[in-house]
């Protein structure tokens, strides 16, 4: 029992890196970018049958290259969204983030196997929760973008954030 308590003792003493940010970590009009993620063949080909999306695109490669618009192996949107999330998970959402509300995406240009991804957020909406005042609800705008500087998607989720202890006293 005295184990426990001196690890506890040892816990609450030694700061925790790679937790999120808090409400008040993200006014409006703070601006930060992720680490970059390359996305390869395996990650398509695992993201196709993990998903079920089956599509010709994606797994047949001489439709591909007779039919399709998009010369090369291209990936699905989404994974380049899924991507993204997990970038700013590991980063900035770990024991704080609370809820994903809503969102709107737009599809600006594809992603190859070989392009690395990255995000580049901005918030643009900050507000106290009106129902839970020690929670708040942060909108950002969200730009993927590709080693070249190629803008690929912009998406703007609503999501709820703890506020510190304290904060909504």
């Amino acid at each position: 029992m005295q184990a426990l308590r001196l690890a506890a003792a040892r816990e609450k003493s030694v700061e925790l890196v790679g937790t999120g940010f808090h409400f008040e970590d993200l006014p409006v009009g703070r601006r930060f970018r992720s680490l970059g993620r390359t996305i390869g063949e395996v990650d398509i080909v695992n993201y196709v049958n993990c998903t079920g999306l089956t599509e010709v695109l994606f797994t047949d490669q001489e439709f591909r290259q007779q039919h399709s618009a998009i010369e090369g192996r291209f990936a699905p949107a989404m994974l380049a969204y899924a991507f993204a999330e997990g970038l700013l998970a590991q980063a900035t959402m770990q024991h704080t983030a609370l809820a994903f509300l809503n969102m709107e995406l737009d599809v600006l240009a594809p992603v190859f196997a070989g392009d690395t991804v990255h995000v580049e957020v901005e918030v643009i909406e900050a507000r106290v929760s009106q129902s839970r005042p020690d929670r708040g609800l942060v909108r950002t705008r969200n730009d993927v973008v590709k080693q070249d500087g190629t803008k690929v998607l912009t998406y703007t989720p609503l999501r709820m954030v703890k506020r510190r202890e304290g904060a909504a006293a």
